[in-house]
């Protein structure tokens, strides 16, 4: 079995792909970052078998993405990436401990184990304009990128819509760019920081990080059209990654939806009708689905995943 787990900001992902005769068999289940906390990690590798119906020993292959992905640029054995992959402590985001104790329980269970990296400004493949921002997209929208590649997309936009908004856009199979959840257009819950936050920042009533985390539509006084209010950001943040996609002369295949909020009917639909397309979704298991597929490709000797390198 190979397997892909997602970081995710409202729960932790895991996704198995199984090949036998009959094609790839896929299983799938989540786990709170709350209650993987409170696991040691002996109860975590045991819930991984058990969710995913498999035995450690059958396990060929991890994919594991963790936080935000930034202090490496190319797919690495986990025992060669530095403080779990971050450049530094802190950041964007709250902190639960549940990814922690998964990461660690995955490193030390002596199961061979890769990490994907975060998309940011020392990454490889992306446009080098799109590096004027330090962060990008976390790891987990890699695996995104790559389950949608897998299903024969060349060039492709895509949205993950939940507690926060990510946009990717992909060109010749290629990660170019990726507007992340503290630039563009905001979550449920978090989003960017905007002139009276930074007021409220500098007056000392929160930090920039509890500004990030309540700067979602439902924290700001648009609960009562929330779903209208996520809808015409996430229009307008493809809309930029239209743009980006025209300056290379290619026009994206298909545009994509995903996320807890980016499945729901009700915001595609209003999310089609700004943008004059129509998008396709997927399930808040692409990432993690992805990330196995990303396992399984590197196991048979895949050299680059997504114009990210590999390097085991």
């Amino acid at each position: 079995m190979f397997i892909g787990i997602d970081h995710g900001t409202t729960g932790i992902r895991f996704a198995g792909i199984e090949t036998e005769n009959r094609g790839d068999a896929t299983r799938i289940f989540e786990l709170s970052r709350e209650e993987a906390a409170s696991m040691d990690a002996d109860a975590i590798m045991d819930i991984v078998e058990t969710g995913l119906e498999t035995r450690a020993e059958s396990i060929e292959l991890i994919a594991l993405t963790y936080s935000m992905g930034d202090g490496f640029s190319r797919i690495k054995k986990i025992e060669e990436v530095n403080n779990r992959g971050l450049s530094g402590e802190g950041g964007a985001g709250k902190r639960v401990g549940g990814g922690t104790n998964v990461f660690d329980a995955i490193k030390n269970s002596g199961i061979p184990a890769i990490m994907i990296p975060g998309i940011h400004a020392r990454s490889e493949s992306i446009d080098p304009r799109m590096r004027f921002f330090s962060h990008c997209a976390s790891p987990d929208k890699v695996g995104v990128a790559y389950h949608i590649y897998k299903q024969g997309f060349e060039h492709f936009i895509f949205s993950d819509v939940s507690s926060n908004t990510v946009t990717m856009c992909v060109v010749n199979g290629v990660i170019i760019g990726g507007m992340d959840a503290c630039i563009g257009a905001p979550g449920l819950y978090q989003g960017p920081i905007d002139l009276q936050l930074i007021r409220d920042i500098d007056s000392g009533k929160m930090s920039a990080g509890d500004a990030f985390a309540n700067a979602g539509v439902t924290r700001k006084g648009a609960a009562a059209d929330a779903s209208a209010t996520l809808a015409l950001f996430v229009a307008m943040e493809v809309s930029a990654m239209r743009v980006l996609m025209h300056d290379y002369g290619v026009s994206a295949d298909a545009i994509f939806l995903t996320g807890s909020e980016g499945e729901k009917r009700m915001l595609k639909e209003r999310i089609d009708r700004l943008l004059d397309a129509k998008t396709r979704t997927l399930t808040r298991y692409s990432a993690a689905i992805g990330c196995a597929e990303i396992a399984r490709d590197v196991h048979y000797g895949t050299s680059e995943i997504v114009g990210i390198k590999v390097e085991i």
